[in-house]
């Protein structure tokens, strides 16, 4: 039986003995999303699916470090590259999320508001706040990978991951008490126009996209619970269908169910990408 190249090599950086087929497959399924994601953004004149766009690149980026520390196990750069990344590309995705909702309080609520809180500030706060759990993880993962860190302040670091991901998961719950708001509204509308009716494929395509998020950070909660060493971080198929397939799923979805299709036109976007700011 063939050795494997990225436990045998000199000063690996690999623990086990990762799965070189699977990472291109991936990396060809995140090259596939993006290349789609640029065309529709294009295609819709949707200049804030750029996010969505990051999302993907990042992802594409993970498997792109992935395949290559696999080929040069002892590169300490490539390998902290895609493990930093995989940590934290879904916060795009998430981001997105939160703007689309914000633009579909804007399109499809009476008043343009939700529980008093106004569609151009919705994805902004949401968006201010992913960003806050964006730096403690960047932050955590970035120094868990230090060389010659000790197990112990490697562990230290992980928890501050893990603090990040618990942020990250408290905003996304609060998200979706909002987001059953804005679906029991747009309900009602729905009876009334033909647009919200069309618009409703979308609010369903946003909560299976935080469900899929929140698989992801109950999974790197418990995966990290005990260090790099565990059980779970050594057997890459927890990762790869707990983290990069529902990843890869939610990302899929923004592609099938595409934001820019459902709220087409400049009349759909906030006031702050429109001319002046004025609506016609």
């Amino acid at each position: 039986m063939e050795s494997c190249k990225a436990l045998t090599a000199p000063d690996t950086m690999w623990t086990f003995c990762p799965n070189m087929g699977a990472s291109i497959f991936f990396l060809v399924l995140f090259a596939g999303t993006t290349v789609a994601h640029v065309f529709q953004a294009a295609h819709y004149k949707k200049n804030y699916c750029w996010v969505i766009i990051m999302s993907s690149l990042w992802q594409l980026l993970t498997y792109i470090f992935r395949t290559v520390s696999i080929q040069a196990p002892a590169s300490f750069g490539d390998f902290a590259a895609w493990f930093v990344l995989i940590l934290v590309a879904p916060l795009w995705t998430n981001a997105f999320a939160y703007m689309v909702f914000g633009r579909l309080v804007h399109n499809y609520t009476p008043d343009r508001k939700l529980w008093g809180l106004p569609a151009s500030k919705f994805g902004l706060v949401f968006v201010v706040l992913d960003i806050v759990a964006f730096v403690i993880q960047v932050y955590g993962a970035a120094t868990a990978t230090a060389q010659n860190i000790t197990t112990d302040d490697e562990l230290r670091d992980l928890h501050v991951y893990m603090g990040g991901v618990g942020v990250q998961l408290v905003f996304i719950l609060i998200c979706l008490v909002f987001g059953v708001k804005l679906w029991s509204v747009m309900r009602h509308e729905a009876a009334q126009s033909p647009s919200a009716r069309s618009a409703m494929l979308l609010i369903y395509t946003q909560f299976i996209v935080l469900v899929l998020i929140i698989i992801r950070i109950i999974f790197r909660i418990d995966e990290y619970s005990y260090g790099l060493e565990s059980t779970i971080p050594n057997h890459e198929a927890f990762q790869y269908c707990l983290d990069t397939l529902p990843m890869f799923i939610a990302i899929l979805m923004y592609n099938i169910v595409h934001p820019g299709r459902v709220m087409r036109g400049p009349e759909a976007d906030m006031p702050s990408w429109r001319c002046c700011g004025k609506r016609k």
